[in-house]
């Protein structure tokens, strides 16, 4: 499967089999991560990957009741180890490096077999406290793993000249 094959093939999947993810499949999507690139390659980043079930099961409650987080074998949380840096362009650093990251992850899931959920609604708090992430750090993101048990239909997108200008803003 090429990029682009992923790119289109790519779903949210929020129904997994009760099947464990092949460590080198998980070290690859991991590897993703580390190859990502970085405003000035800091890489001012952890990936916590959570397999335990209770733990799972806790961070149901912080992902405001979606319980295919428990359902999934595995559970990415994307932590900034440095949340202040600016950006020349005016932009939060990790926001930026931590969603190529991510993005990186979930395209290499999806070439190789896996499903995935980027999850927007959890509380941070609470996935703090779960995972015992210091306070000073920020949780951007956080995305589910796994077999899909389920094969959702694509989305509709909008028509490319909607969402592209020449040269100017149109």
């Amino acid at each position: 499967m090429d990029v682009f094959e992923a790119i289109k093939n790519r779903r949210s999947i929020r129904k997994y089999k009760n099947t464990e993810i092949e460590n080198e499949k998980l070290e690859k999507i991991l590897e993703s991560a580390r190859m990502a690139p970085s405003a000035a390659n800091r890489q001012e980043w952890k990936f916590i990957v959570v397999k335990d079930p209770q733990r799972r099961k806790k961070l149901v409650e912080a992902a405001n009741g979606q319980k295919f987080v428990e359902q999934a074998p595995v559970t990415i949380v994307a932590c900034s180890t440095e949340s202040e840096r600016i950006m020349p362009c005016g932009q939060y650093a990790y926001t930026v490096d931590l969603s190529i990251a991510v993005s990186f992850m979930i395209l290499e899931a999806t070439e190789i077999g896996l499903g995935t959920c980027w999850l927007g609604a959890y509380d941070e708090g609470k996935v703090k406290e779960i995972l015992k992430i210091p306070k000073d750090i920020r949780v951007p993101a956080m995305f589910t793993v796994g077999y899909a048990d389920e094969n959702p239909a694509s989305r509709s997108r909008k028509d490319i000249d909607n969402i592209i200008c020449g040269e100017t803003y149109q």
